[in-house]
C-alpha cells in the first residue's frame, strides 16, 4: 500500500470536499492509478498524448463516474519515461491550474526520471513511508532531492511544503519492536505528520476492485484517509490508530 494508494484517496477525497481535483499518473511504463481508480477501460488517450500534441486535455482527461469534480489523466504503458519533457509537463500542469482547485501528481517509487520530474513541479508534497528501516531512508534521501532539485528551490522561492503519511503501521507489531514507531519515523525524518494508515486488508479489496479505499467509511484504512484529507485542508483531527487495541477477557480466552 502506498503511493498510489494514497494519490487516489487524496484526490478523492479533495473532490468529495468541493475541491475540483485532476490526479495525474507519473509512473509512465507501468500505469497503476487508472486500475485503482477503476477507469481502465476508458482510457483513450494518455498524459505522453498531451504532452506531444497528439491530444488536448478535454480528450485525454477521464471524469470520475462516482465523482464529478475529480478527474484522471492517466500514464502511457507504451512510451518511454524519456517522453516526460521538463517544458511539456510545464504546460500540461499550467493548462490544469487554470481549471482545477488541485492537481495530484502519483508519483512513481525511487528517483527515477518520472519521479523527479512530479517532485521538480511539486509545491506540496506527500513523502509516504512504511514503518520500515529501508523505505524511511529511501524517503529520507527524496526530501534531499525535493529541497534542492525542485521548481520552487531553482527560482528561490518559498520551498516545498512536506508532509509526512506513515502507511501499513501495525500498532501490536510497533508495541513488540517488530517496527519502527512515529516517534522513531518523526526523529528520522523530521516532517509534519499528515497521516497514519493503518495496516488493513481493506486496501487490497479495494485497490482490486477499481475503488479508492477511503470510499470504503467502515474500514480502518478509509477512515484514515478521510482523517488525512481533513488536516490536508488545515482542520484539527487527532491521530488514531496509534495504540494497539487492547484485548477483552473472553477474546485472550479464545485465542482471538
Amino acid at each position: 500500500m502506498g503511493k498510489t494508494t494514497t494519490a487516489a484517496s487524496l484526490a478523492m477525497g479533495l473532490a468529495q470536499k468541493g475541491k475540483r481535483t485532476v490526479v495525474i499518473d507519473f509512473d509512465v511504463g507501468l500505469r497503476n492509478l487508472d486500475l485503482i481508480m477503476g477507469c481502465e477501460r476508458r482510457v483513450v488517450y494518455d498524459f505522453i498524448n498531451v504532452i506531444n500534441n497528439e491530444a488536448n486535455l478535454g480528450q485525454a482527461l477521464i471524469r470520475d463516474k462516482r465523482c464529478d469534480l475529480l478527474y484522471v489523466l492517466p500514464a502511457s504503458q507504451t512510451r518511454d519515461k524519456d517522453a516526460l519533457t521538463k517544458e511539456g509537463v510545464a504546460r500540461v500542469l499550467e493548462e490544469l491550474a487554470a481549471s482545477y482547485d488541485f492537481v495530484i501528481c502519483d508519483s512513481p517509487a525511487g528517483i527515477e526520471h518520472g519521479a523527479t520530474m512530479a517532485m521538480y513541479f511539486a509545491d506540496d508534497a506527500v513523502v509516504v513511508t512504511n514503518p520500515e528501516v529501508s523505505s524511511v531512508r529511501d524517503s529520507d534521501r527524496m526530501l534531499g532531492i525535493l529541497s534542492s532539485r525542485s521548481r520552487r528551490a531553482e527560482l528561490s522561492e518559498e520551498p516545498i511544503r512536506e508532509f509526512l503519511l506513515l502507511t501499513r503501521y501495525d500498532a501490536g507489531r510497533v508495541q513488540n519492536g517488530e517496527m519502527l514507531s512515529v516517534d522513531d519515523v518523526q526523529e528520522i525524518l523530521a516532517l509534519k505528520l499528515l497521516g497514519i494508515i493503518p495496516e488493513s486488508k481493506a486496501v487490497l479489496t479495494a485497490s482490486n476492485s477499481g475503488t479508492p479505499v477511503i470510499l470504503d467509511r467502515e474500514s480502518d484504512a478509509g477512515q484514515a484517509y478521510s482523517d488525512m484529507v481533513a488536516r490536508y485542508l488545515g482542520d484539527e483531527v487527532p491521530h488514531r490508530f496509534l495504540h494497539a487495541e487492547k484485548k477483552g477477557f473472553l477474546s485472550r480466552l479464545f485465542g482471538g
